[in-house]
């Protein structure tokens, strides 16, 4: 029951720490953003609200499915057409595109067994290798006729690679926004939950989100080329259509190898523009179609739309370029931010957009707030009532209880949502809780016979066995919802979490220390409860 003044000290300045980590919290908006402004990140972090406490804007986006199996179709005939190639393997009539899947034919049978063995390599594994579930089934008929569908299984695992994907370039794109804490998670098969706190503004969400930005370099097509390999793409000046204009199907280089993307004016027009950089592989295959073909036309296509198609006056060696197309700034930053970002690998569709207004927010903190002080005061008079000096003893933890788990989430970024202030609710039942057992247990060994320094000794350490494995528990339970949970459960959990741990602490060190420092000054000879 000693304590050194340097464990006193520890513990007194531990908690005025935690107490300056939770001040950020408590100023004003406008005061915030001044601070934030003028301090380093590390010294200023205020506890990130939820999208239920400070409004913002919440998307549910679907994976386009038909947009992805003909996106898989096409790169399917692609490499029935690379296999057939690789081969020397002649065909009678080109590669027919089928709903899922392509279809050639190979009339001379030695040629078609021999296109067989690659073709079949095509179709790889779903899942476990052991199953026999592959993503492609390969047919042919006796008069030469090879198919290639992509099965259930196929396509599903498709749509779970795009979905994972599109999360990740979903996550780059909100984070270049400037957004905090945005809550970006999958929901069911084909669907993705987008949360964004403080964001009022959705029509510049809905812009970032609503586009796949697949950029693509292709030469201007040729008169007199098949049309096989040709595409009529619209031609753009700006947001207006001006015609159409033909391009190769071939992409000479993809926006997968850009590197940097940023917008900035062009020096001769002042007009924005954005200027964009290749990495290795890219800069390599921009400078050797430069250089082959000087005088042509080189179609800039984002989105399947030319936005520019100048001519190659020179070859471009250095791996970088320019994209302009009567922009506004707004825009061409926007562009920037999507080719940084990186493609989606499938058109995604708003299946449901709400936007929570930070007035709904303001009344869910207020109400928080009036639900944790009145939780507060409750629990702060039963304690005294029942426990007189010790009851004041541990209202003291259990407002060091609740700085504590503020001044963690200060220091994790965690976010607080409105379950989050209900598990803090939560925690202050529980919290008390650790000290009734302790109290109990002085009180029954008071009645035992013991000293009243031995009893408040025993008490603490024969009721830390049944607060830990109480507490632990719980923090199991707390766990599996983190660990299963989404969204406010997890939320909940979060907090509850940090409530726990802070709980024995409090309950066990703070209260502890509290009165023994009270024994050793006062030495009263009978309990005070």
């Amino acid at each position: 029951m000693r304590y050194a003044r340097w464990q006193v000290a520890a513990i007194l300045i531990g908690t005025l720490i935690a107490f300056l980590l939770v001040v950020p919290s408590l100023l004003p908006g406008s005061v915030q953003e001044a601070a934030s402004r003028a301090l380093p990140a590390w010294a200023f972090r205020p506890i990130v609200l939820g999208l239920d406490l400070q409004g913002g804007a919440h998307m549910l986006l679907e994976v386009d499915t038909g947009d992805l199996i003909h996106k898989g179709v096409d790169t399917l005939r692609d490499d029935v057409r690379r296999v057939l190639r690789e081969n020397k393997i002649s065909i009678s009539g080109g590669i027919g595109a089928l709903e899922r899947g392509v279809q050639v034919r190979i009339a001379d049978e030695a040629e078609r067994q021999k296109a067989l063995t690659p073709l079949r390599a095509l179709a790889q594994p779903v899942g476990n290798v052991l199953s026999g579930t592959r993503t492609l089934e390969v047919t042919e008929t006796p008069d030469g006729l090879i198919q290639l569908t992509m099965t259930d299984a196929g396509i599903n695992d498709r749509i779970r690679r795009a979905v994972d994907q599109s999360i990740e370039v979903i996550r780059r794109r909100v984070d270049a926004l400037g957004t905090r804490e945005p809550n970006i998670q999958r929901e069911g098969n084909d669907r993705i939950v987008v949360e964004v706190p403080g964001l009022q503004d959705t029509g510049t969400l809905k812009e970032i989100l609503g586009t796949t930005a697949k950029l693509e370099f292709r030469l201007v097509a040729n008169p007199g080329e098949p049309p096989s390999e040709v595409e009529t793409l619209p031609d753009m000046e700006g947001d207006k259509q001006i015609g159409t204009i033909a391009v190769q199907r071939r992409v000479m280089v993809e926006g997968e190898d850009l590197t940097d993307a940023q917008q900035a004016f062009d020096s001769r027009t002042g007009e924005p523009i954005v200027n964009f950089r290749f990495n290795i592989r890219g800069g390599q295959r921009f400078g050797d179609v430069t250089r082959d073909n000087v005088g042509k036309r080189f179609a800039i296509v984002l989105d399947n739309k030319v936005i520019s198609a100048p001519v190659i006056q020179t070859p471009i060696l250095g791996g970088s370029g320019q994209i302009s197309g009567r922009f506004t700034v707004e825009k061409a930053n926007n562009l920037a931010v999507l080719l940084r970002a990186g493609a989606l690998p499938a058109k995604l569709t708003i299946a449901e957009e709400r936007t929570v207004g930070p007035g709904l927010g303001q009344d869910s903190i207020d109400a928080g707030k009036h639900a944790v002080v009145l939780a507060a005061i409750l629990v702060s008079v039963f304690m005294i009532a029942t426990y007189g000096l010790f009851g004041i003893f541990a209202n003291i933890a259990l407002f060091v209880h609740v700085i504590l788990i503020f001044a963690i989430m200060a220091i994790l970024g965690a976010t607080l949502t409105l379950p989050g202030i209900a598990g803090i609710v939560l925690t202050i039942g529980t919290a008390v809780d650790s000290n009734v057992l302790i109290y109990e247990r002085i009180r029954e060994e008071s009645k035992a016979g013991r000293s009243m320094i031995s009893a408040i000794d025993a008490g603490f350490k024969r009721a830390f066995a049944t607060i830990f494995d109480s507490n632990s528990t719980m923090a199991i339970a707390a766990l599996i919802l983190f660990l299963m949970g989404s969204g406010p459960v997890k939320g909940f959990a979060v907090v509850f979490l940090f409530g726990i741990f802070t709980t024995v602490i409090t309950a066990v060190t703070m209260t502890r220390m509290m009165i023994a420092r009270w024994y050793q000054v006062r030495r009263p000879r009978a309990m005070p409860f």
